[in-house]
């Protein structure tokens, strides 16, 4: 298999600086100074542009993707189980019962009849952390309606799941 990535390095102040400032603007301050207060990161960059692409963390697992298109992070389990440490219910969440829980783990996207409780600073296209009542993380995804939308429309699908968490809701 070809890899497009070169091989993890640790991260240096100055580039674990400039994933901070991208994850301040697109989640905020506070969540970035939890996020990078304590952890080192390793990253992995384009092999044809010699961009950063993906940060690992300490184990050298997946916790954050940069998207080429828009410079922005595309979130990972690993990432909003520590997000979800970081701040409180119901920031950067969409809340789902655990009946619900159990089949958007197995598949499918969440619809927004499905949704119990969300962050209203939510927009479309945002990036969305779906947790099951006991706020145990189920997927990440990305959302295709703003948190108003969602919250009144009964038909639809809210966010289209991008991974899922496969340890189960005891996370």
């Amino acid at each position: 298999m070809i890899e497009f990535v070169t091989e993890p390095k640790r991260a240096s102040k100055k580039e674990l600086s400039y994933l901070q400032d991208i994850f301040s603007y697109q989640f905020g301050y506070d969540i970035a100074d939890c996020i990078f207060s304590e952890q080192s990161f390793y990253i992995q960059r384009s092999i044809n542009t010699d961009r950063i692409r993906n940060i690992l963390d300490n184990r050298k697992n997946l916790f954050l993707v940069l998207r080429a298109q828009d410079n922005l992070f595309s979130l990972t389990i690993n990432s909003a189980n520590k997000i979800v440490e970081c701040v409180k219910p119901y920031k950067l969440r969409l809340v789902v019962s655990n009946e619900i829980a159990k089949a958007i783990q197995e598949s499918g996207n969440v619809f927004c009849k499905h949704v119990k409780q969300i962050d209203h600073e939510l927009r479309a296209g945002d990036q969305g952390i779906i947790v099951n009542e006991n706020d145990n993380v189920i997927a990440v995804g990305r959302l295709k309606l703003s948190a108003e939308e969602i919250m009144e429309y009964k038909r639809g699908i809210a966010l289209v799941v991008k991974e899922r968490n496969k340890n189960g809701t005891n996370t």
